[in-house]
């Protein structure tokens, strides 16, 4: 994790001031860190350069986990962007009644700019569409997840205070 100060000093990020001394901006608990995930899934699917000030800029806004936001939409890395931004594509396409245009093609920038007046409607409605549901899925998931580890804490907290009353 990136040090708060370091952030807080960050040339994009001077921009939002005082918003930024927020504790749940920096801190771990189930609320910060559900809807960091949220708005980091979210926005791995915003197909332009800027995502990560995205993710920063509705972090700040809805107050989550500003570091872990930032970070997940590295999920759509290098590697990745391409198999990810063509299943949303196929989501976009299905949901239009589109048929998906497969030939012979590399997934370059030269081969979306020439199809770009075909795919751009599928495109986007399946990055939001994606976008949507793996945030929906990621908050949900790590609350859960969250909460089962709440629980298990309880339980081997019961089990230690009823082995000292035992003496076992």
């Amino acid at each position: 994790m990136p040090d708060h100060k370091t952030i807080k000093q960050h040339k994009h990020l001077k921009v939002f001031g005082s918003l930024l001394h927020n504790g749940n901006l920096w801190h771990f608990n189930r609320r910060s860190v559900s809807g960091a995930f949220a708005v980091g899934f979210f926005c791995a699917f915003i197909p332009l350069p800027a995502q990560m000030v995205f993710a920063a800029a509705i972090a700040i806004l809805v107050q989550v986990n500003l570091p872990v936001s930032v970070s997940l939409v590295w999920i759509t890395n290098p590697i990745t962007i391409t198999p990810i931004f063509y299943g949303a594509y196929k989501v976009g396409a299905y949901v239009l009644g589109r048929e998906v245009i497969e030939n012979d093609y590399k997934l370059t920038a030269e081969w979306f700019s020439s199809q770009l007046d075909l795919i751009w409607q599928p495109f986007l409605l399946g990055c939001l569409i994606c976008g949507l549901v793996s945030s929906l899925l990621a908050y949900t998931a790590i609350r859960l997840l969250w909460r089962l580890h709440i629980i298990q804490h309880i339980k081997e907290r019961r089990v230690r205070k009823h082995n000292i009353k035992t003496g076992s």
